[in-house]
């Protein structure tokens, strides 16, 4: 025993010189490295992570300022948390910060870390934006794909419709119904089959698939933090991410045999679909500037189906609970759309630019309910100056969006829902990036491409949802806003709520 405990105390000398050392080398920096928590020996800060790890980096902001670092096991990482400092790191400094800190189970997930998120700026990069702005998210492609928005929505409004007087999970509905639009856009067909029970099933399953995904690739992980141990997988979680992908996997190769088996009766340019597009560049190996590999396929459809699924509904779901909790924008809202709409019509997609105010509550939603509270972390590819301070090349550099949306200095009463903030002209308040408070996309060139699809879905879905039925919490229930963190930003606890029709034409929920 004692001679372990000298040992011990041995190593722990060792590692104090060499701390000395590096600590003395980093004082001779110009600029220095940001202030921060000094952390333990080699954990750093690691051991006092909380699960909810945006609100922790927000209070550790309060204490060091808007730019400060954080040693997390072997990795260096660097918080900003104002729209200046973001500014920086996301414009002036958009190139040397374009990069990603690719987690584990995020390379597992992506099939190698192959898909548009994750994949370094370049050629293959610029392939994979470039199909899907191209082949979905152009204004043509959108305009084109109405039809089978239209379609899943107003399937939704009859399931609600069927379900009237009684409890339902308001996200599930949600989320099945940006599903099918998705798995429509990409591959031509709704997701399942059967009645309205069956498919809210099927949409609770695929839920909790997006869901454990965004978990486990935005959790810490011992085997990012130190790289030595990686073989290890000490937390399990690229065991679970494994499992995880295994079973999204098996729906990706039964679709894209299914493809496959149907290719002979199509015609050259007959193409009608993103997946059929993306199956043909495969088998021509690329655009002749980067190569396009069956790996690339599926992890292209994994980002679409996280990003457009996951987020999308969980938009939704905030904006429904926000909404609840203060029944007089609800009033407002109902107001418009039967100034808008009319109750002897149902919602249309050329409706929403007339809808300013609902436009205004999905802007409001975003803003306190960021769906990626830290967007996706960045990496610096070189040592540049962040907020007059240092940050090394290889750094994680997180934007925490989640702190910059509620900052008092930013915003007037931040933490009230107030879609009224968003109604003034001139204050430049949208979705591009160019203003820095409000940045629930990302800004630069890796902002998210995705942001046209779902500004229509999250609007016209709740539009629709909101015109159709008057919507209460069951008797006795208490609605909270309780959040749980990962890669985006869900409510801990499901919204239930109980929808009752308040147009008279039953053919309106058909």
């Amino acid at each position: 025993m004692e001679s372990f405990t000298a040992l011990c105390a041995a190593a722990a000398a060792v590692w104090y010189v060499v701390l000395f050392f590096r600590l003395r080398r980093r004082c001779r920096m110009s600029p220095p490295l940001p202030p921060g928590p000094a952390g333990l020996p080699v954990v750093g800060s690691l051991l006092s992570l909380p699960p909810e790890l945006h609100l922790h980096f927000t209070e550790l902001a309060r204490t060091y300022g808007p730019v400060y670092r954080i040693r997390l096991g072997r990795k260096l990482a660097v918080v900003v948390s104002s729209p200046a400092l973001a500014r920086e790191v996301l414009r002036d400094n958009d190139l040397a910060m374009s990069s990603r800190d690719v987690p584990a189970t995020g390379r597992l997930s992506t099939y190698g870390g192959n898909d548009m998120a994750y994949s370094p700026v370049g050629p293959t990069w610029r392939m994979l934006r470039r199909i899907c702005a191209q082949g979905a998210l152009s204004p043509s492609s959108l305009d084109a794909g109405y039809g089978l928005r239209r379609r899943e929505v107003r399937a939704a409004v009859g399931r609600l419709g069927a379900s009237a007087g009684g409890e339902v999970e308001v996200g599930t509905q949600m989320f099945v119904t940006v599903l099918n639009v998705i798995t429509s856009m990409l591959w031509g067909d709704a997701l399942g089959a059967g009645d309205g029970e069956d498919r809210g099933r099927v949409g609770r399953e695929f839920r909790e698939l997006m869901g454990e995904m965004s978990l486990l690739v935005g959790s810490p992980n011992v085997s990012d933090l130190f790289p030595a141990l990686a073989r290890f997988d000490l937390q399990g979680m690229e065991r679970k991410m494994a499992q995880t992908v295994v079973r999204l996997d098996r729906v990706f190769n039964s679709v894209i045999e299914q493809k496959r088996k149907t290719k002979t009766t199509k015609k050259k340019g007959e193409e009608k679909d993103l997946l059929d597009h993306m199956l043909k560049l495969e088998e021509e190996g690329g655009d002749g500037k980067a190569s396009f590999t069956m790996a690339h396929v599926k992890a292209l459809l994994t980002d679409i189906f996280v990003a457009g699924t996951e987020t999308t509904s969980n938009t939704m779901e905030w904006g429904m609970a926000e909404m609840l909790l203060n029944p007089e924008i609800v009033r407002l809202a109902q107001l418009e759309l039967d100034q808008v709409v009319g109750k002897d019509d149902v919602v249309e997609e050329s409706h929403l630019p007339k809808l300013r105010y609902l436009g205004a509550v999905v802007k409001e939603t975003l803003r306190l309910h960021p769906a990626a509270p830290f967007l996706i972390p960045h990496s610096a590819t070189e040592t540049c100056t962040i907020g007059g301070y240092t940050v090394p090349k290889g750094s994680s550099v997180f934007v925490n969006a989640w702190a910059i949306h509620r900052d008092p200095s930013v915003w007037k009463d931040p933490l009230k829902f107030s879609p009224e903030r968003f109604l003034g002209t001139g204050i430049g308040l949208d979705f591009t990036g160019s203003n820095f408070g409000y940045i629930p996309f990302g800004s630069g060139r890796r902002m998210c491409p995705g942001i046209p699809l779902a500004e229509r879905m999250a609007t016209y879905t709740l539009a629709s949802f909101l015109h159709s039925f008057d919507w209460k919490v069951p008797e006795g229930t208490k609605l909270e806003l309780s959040e749980r963190f990962g890669l985006s930003l869900k409510k801990a606890k499901p919204l239930v709520a109980i929808p009752t029709p308040r147009l008279h034409n039953p053919e309106q929920y058909l």
